[in-house]
Protein backbone atom coordinates (compact mmCIF):
# COMPACT_ATOMS: atom_id res chain seq x y z
CA UNK A 1 0.00 0.00 0.00
CA UNK A 2 1.27 3.67 -0.83
CA UNK A 3 2.45 6.32 1.47
CA UNK A 4 -0.60 8.59 -0.21
CA UNK A 5 -3.48 5.51 0.44
CA UNK A 6 -2.18 5.52 3.79
CA UNK A 7 -2.66 9.43 4.33
CA UNK A 8 -5.83 9.16 2.65
CA UNK A 9 -7.28 6.49 4.41
CA UNK A 10 -6.39 8.05 7.69
CA UNK A 11 -8.21 11.19 6.87
CA UNK A 12 -11.39 9.61 5.88
CA UNK A 13 -11.58 7.79 9.52
CA UNK A 14 -11.06 10.77 11.16
CA UNK A 15 -13.44 12.37 9.83
CA UNK A 16 -15.78 9.46 10.32
CA UNK A 17 -14.28 9.34 14.05
CA UNK A 18 -15.53 12.47 14.77
CA UNK A 19 -18.15 12.73 13.34
CA UNK A 20 -20.02 9.91 14.75
CA UNK A 21 -19.08 9.95 18.60
CA UNK A 22 -22.54 8.38 19.58
CA UNK A 23 -22.49 10.08 23.25
CA UNK A 24 -22.15 13.35 22.64
CA UNK A 25 -24.89 14.87 20.26
CA UNK A 26 -23.09 16.92 18.04
CA UNK A 27 -24.27 18.67 15.04
CA UNK A 28 -23.34 17.08 11.67
CA UNK A 29 -22.02 21.20 10.53
CA UNK A 30 -19.74 21.48 13.55
CA UNK A 31 -16.66 20.61 12.19
CA UNK A 32 -14.25 22.25 14.92
CA UNK A 33 -12.92 19.59 16.30
CA UNK A 34 -11.56 18.26 12.35
CA UNK A 35 -9.98 22.40 12.23
CA UNK A 36 -8.42 22.13 15.99
CA UNK A 37 -6.91 18.62 15.14
CA UNK A 38 -5.23 20.18 11.41
CA UNK A 39 -4.25 23.23 13.05
CA UNK A 40 -2.49 21.53 15.71
CA UNK A 41 -0.95 18.92 13.19
CA UNK A 42 -0.02 21.72 10.81
CA UNK A 43 1.50 24.04 14.05
CA UNK A 44 3.68 20.59 14.33
CA UNK A 45 4.71 20.16 10.65
CA UNK A 46 5.43 23.85 9.60
CA UNK A 47 7.94 23.49 12.28
CA UNK A 48 10.04 20.47 10.91
CA UNK A 49 9.73 21.80 7.51
CA UNK A 50 11.35 25.12 8.09
CA UNK A 51 13.99 24.42 10.84
CA UNK A 52 16.56 24.92 8.37
CA UNK A 53 14.88 27.97 6.30
CA UNK A 54 15.70 31.56 6.99
CA UNK A 55 12.91 33.85 7.85
CA UNK A 56 10.60 34.44 5.54
CA UNK A 57 10.51 38.29 4.18
CA UNK A 58 6.43 39.01 4.14
CA UNK A 59 3.36 37.18 4.15
CA UNK A 60 3.69 36.46 0.35
CA UNK A 61 6.41 34.73 0.58
CA UNK A 62 5.68 32.72 3.01
CA UNK A 63 2.68 32.00 1.43
CA UNK A 64 4.33 31.09 -1.30
CA UNK A 65 5.87 28.44 0.61
CA UNK A 66 3.06 26.90 1.77
CA UNK A 67 1.87 26.62 -1.73
CA UNK A 68 5.26 25.20 -2.74
CA UNK A 69 6.76 23.48 -0.30
CA UNK A 70 4.27 22.49 2.36
CA UNK A 71 1.60 21.19 -0.04
CA UNK A 72 3.71 19.13 -2.00
CA UNK A 73 4.99 17.40 1.55
CA UNK A 74 1.27 17.08 2.34
CA UNK A 75 -0.37 16.51 -0.64
CA UNK A 76 2.19 15.54 -2.97
CA UNK A 77 1.84 18.10 -5.08
CA UNK A 78 1.56 22.34 -5.56
CA UNK A 79 -1.22 24.32 -5.49
CA UNK A 80 -2.47 25.10 -8.73
CA UNK A 81 -3.53 28.86 -8.31
CA UNK A 82 -2.50 31.61 -5.72
CA UNK A 83 -4.06 34.88 -5.33
CA UNK A 84 -3.74 37.94 -3.71
CA UNK A 85 -5.60 41.28 -3.36
CA UNK A 86 -2.51 42.16 -1.44
CA UNK A 87 -4.84 43.68 1.32
CA UNK A 88 -4.11 40.55 3.64
CA UNK A 89 -6.55 38.19 1.44
CA UNK A 90 -5.10 35.03 0.08
CA UNK A 91 -7.09 32.42 -2.16
CA UNK A 92 -5.01 29.04 -3.01
CA UNK A 93 -6.69 26.33 -5.45
CA UNK A 94 -6.50 23.41 -6.13
CA UNK A 95 -8.06 22.04 -8.60
CA UNK A 96 -7.91 18.45 -7.67
CA UNK A 97 -7.52 18.40 -3.94
CA UNK A 98 -6.46 15.41 -2.44
CA UNK A 99 -8.97 14.49 -0.16
CA UNK A 100 -11.80 15.26 -2.34
CA UNK A 101 -10.51 13.22 -5.70
CA UNK A 102 -12.44 9.71 -4.17
CA UNK A 103 -15.53 11.36 -3.30
CA UNK A 104 -17.88 11.42 -6.56
CA UNK A 105 -18.04 14.14 -8.86
CA UNK A 106 -21.68 14.69 -8.84
CA UNK A 107 -23.57 17.75 -7.34
CA UNK A 108 -25.14 15.73 -4.93
CA UNK A 109 -21.78 14.80 -2.78
CA UNK A 110 -21.43 18.95 -2.26
CA UNK A 111 -22.60 19.32 0.81
CA UNK A 112 -20.52 16.41 2.41
CA UNK A 113 -17.32 18.56 1.05
CA UNK A 114 -17.02 20.82 3.93
CA UNK A 115 -15.91 17.28 6.21
CA UNK A 116 -13.40 16.64 4.25
CA UNK A 117 -11.68 20.22 3.99
CA UNK A 118 -11.97 21.02 7.40
CA UNK A 119 -9.28 19.47 8.39
CA UNK A 120 -6.99 21.68 5.87
CA UNK A 121 -8.19 24.61 7.38
CA UNK A 122 -6.63 23.59 10.37
CA UNK A 123 -3.90 22.63 8.62
CA UNK A 124 -2.64 25.88 7.21
CA UNK A 125 -3.88 28.11 10.10
CA UNK A 126 -1.87 26.28 12.41
CA UNK A 127 0.96 26.43 9.86
CA UNK A 128 0.77 30.01 9.34
CA UNK A 129 0.29 30.65 12.84
CA UNK A 130 3.75 29.28 13.52
CA UNK A 131 4.93 31.03 11.08
CA UNK A 132 3.80 34.54 12.58
CA UNK A 133 0.78 35.08 10.56
CA UNK A 134 -2.88 34.98 12.55
CA UNK A 135 -5.51 33.95 9.81
CA UNK A 136 -8.88 32.53 9.44
CA UNK A 137 -9.27 30.11 7.32
CA UNK A 138 -12.29 28.76 5.11
CA UNK A 139 -12.71 26.39 2.33
CA UNK A 140 -15.27 26.94 -0.98
CA UNK A 141 -15.78 23.52 -2.90
CA UNK A 142 -18.34 24.79 -6.23
CA UNK A 143 -17.25 22.01 -8.03
CA UNK A 144 -16.03 18.51 -7.30
CA UNK A 145 -12.77 17.93 -6.88
CA UNK A 146 -11.64 21.38 -6.84
CA UNK A 147 -11.41 23.25 -3.36
CA UNK A 148 -10.72 26.92 -2.52
CA UNK A 149 -9.06 28.19 0.77
CA UNK A 150 -9.65 31.60 1.41
CA UNK A 151 -7.19 33.22 3.92
CA UNK A 152 -8.07 36.02 5.61
CA UNK A 153 -4.77 37.75 7.71
CA UNK A 154 -5.81 39.04 11.08
CA UNK A 155 -3.91 42.38 11.52
CA UNK A 156 -3.96 43.86 15.17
Amino acid sequence: MSEESIMDYLHIELVNYILSDKEIKRNENDLSDLEYIGFTTGYRIIEKLTRELPRFKDELDTLKFICTDFWTSIYKKQIDNLRTNHQGVYVLQDNAFRFLTKISAGTQYLEHAPKYVAFTCGLIRGSLLNLGINSTVTAEVQSMPSCKFHIQVNRA
